[in-house]
C-alpha cells in the first residue's frame, strides 16, 4: 500500500534577483499568491501530488491552465513541451535515482515557466534531491544564476535533472561490466533474469531520454519570448549533454542484446558438449549391445556357451571393442 498519502506537500518558495534572497516553506498554498507579479524571480516547488488541492491551487496561482493541473498530477506523462507564445512554457520530464538494489527509480518532474516566476512539481517527497546544486547557488549567489531571469533557473533545473542522469547511466555501465564477466566465467539462469532486468531499465531510461532531446531541441530554436538570447547558448549545451546520454544509452542496450547473444551461445555449447559426450557413450554401447543380444538368445547349440573359454572371451571381445572405439575417436579428435 502506497503511504505517501499520508504525508504532507511541501511546498517551498525562494524569491530573489541580484541584491535580494528569500527562501522560506508555505504551510498554505494560497500564500503563493503574494509573490505573483514581483519584478524578482520566483521558484516555487512542490514536493509530492497526492494532495490534488493543493498542487490546484499553487496552479491556479500562477495562472496554470487545468489541462495543464492534470498533465502533472497524472505522472504517466511523455516527455512534453507545451507554451502559449507570451504566457508560459511548460515542460514535463523524468528525473531518475537509484535505490539500494541499484534499480532506476523514475519520477515526473514538471516545470511551469512564467515571465517572472518557475513553478516546479516533483512527483516524490523526500529529502534531497538533485535540485540540492541549484538551491546552493541561489543561496551562497554563486555563478550568474542571481543575476539572470527565470529562464536561466529553469534551464538550471533542467541540466540538474539530466546530470543526475549520467550518475545512474553509469551505474548500468558497471553492472553491463559485471554480467559481462559473470557470462564469461559461469553463467546461469539467474545471469539471465539479471539480464532482462538491465534491458528493461535501459529501456525505461530510452523512452524518458529519447523525448527530452526533442524538447530540449525545441527549446533551444527561440520560439517564445520568455527564452532569453542569452539563455540559448546554454540551451545548446544542454542538448549536447542530453545526446551524450541517449548515444551512452544506445550504446549499453546494443551490449544487453549482444550478452543475450553470448548466453545463449554459451547455453547451446554447454548442451553440445553434453550431447557429445551422450552421444559417444551411446556409440560404444550399440556395438556392445549387440554383442550381449546374441549371447543372450538362449539357443541350445551355441559352441560359445559350453566352452571354458567363452565368458572372458567375450569380455575381451567387448573390452577390444570398447578400447578400440575410444582410440579411433581420440585421433579424429572428437574427445
Amino acid at each position: 500500500m502506497d503511504d505517501r498519502g499520508a504525508e504532507r506537500t511541501r511546498i517551498t518558495v525562494v524569491d530573489y534577483d541580484a541584491e535580494h534572497y528569500e527562501e522560506r516553506e508555505l504551510t498554505d498554498p494560497a500564500a503563493c499568491a503574494e509573490y505573483t507579479g514581483r519584478p524578482t524571480v520566483t521558484w516555487v516547488n512542490v514536493d509530492g501530488l497526492h494532495d490534488v488541492a493543493a498542487v490546484e491551487q499553487v496552479g491556479k496561482c500562477f495562472q496554470a491552465h487545468p489541462l495543464i493541473l492534470e498533465d502533472i498530477v497524472n505522472t504517466n506523462q511523455r516527455p512534453k513541451l507545451d507554451f502559449e507564445k507570451d504566457k508560459y512554457l511548460f515542460i514535463v520530464l523524468k528525473m531518475f535515482q537509484s535505490d539500494q538494489a541499484g534499480d532506476v527509480v523514475p519520477e515526473q518532474v514538471s516545470l511551469l515557466l512564467n515571465q517572472h516566476s518557475v513553478v516546479s512539481f516533483q512527483e516524490q517527497k523526500r529529502e534531497g534531491d538533485v535540485f540540492d546544486s541549484i538551491r546552493k547557488r541561489l543561496r551562497n549567489a554563486e555563478g550568474r544564476i542571481r543575476q539572470a531571469g527565470p529562464d536561466y533557473l529553469a534551464y538550471s533545473l533542467l541540466d540538474a535533472v539530466v546530470d543526475g542522469y549520467f550518475g545512474v547511466v553509469e551505474q548500468s555501465g558497471e553492472r553491463v561490466e559485471d554480467l559481462e564477466e559473470e557470462l564469461v566465467r559461469n553463467p546461469d539462469p539467474d545471469t539471465l533474469h539479471r539480464i532482462y532486468a538491465l534491458r528493461r531499465q535501459l529501456l525505461v531510461l530510452r523512452k524518458a531520454i529519447w523525448p527530452l532531446r526533442e524538447v530540449v531541441s525545441e527549446l533551444q530554436r527561440g520560439d517564445s519570448p520568455l527564452i532569453a538570447p542569452d539563455t540559448q547558448i546554454y540551451l545548446r549545451d544542454l542538448y549536447d549533454h542530453v545526446f551524450q546520454v541517449m548515444d551512452t544509452v544506445e550504446t549499453l542496450r546494443e551490449m544487453v542484446a549482444g550478452m543475450l547473444d553470448i548466453y545463449l551461445s554459451s547455453i547451446s555449447n554447454r548442451l553440445n558438449e553434453v550431447m557429445k559426450v551422450l552421444t559417444m557413450f551411446s556409440t560404444i554401447f550399440i556395438p556392445l549391445t549387440f554383442i550381449v543380444g546374441i549371447y543372450g538368445m538362449n539357443f541350445v547349440h551355441m559352441p560359445e556357451l559350453t566352452s571354458r573359454w567363452g565368458y572372458p572371451g567375450v569380455w575381451a571381445v567387448m573390452v577390444a571393442v570398447a578400447v578400440t572405439m575410444l582410440s579411433y575417436f581420440r585421433r579424429k579428435k572428437w574427445i
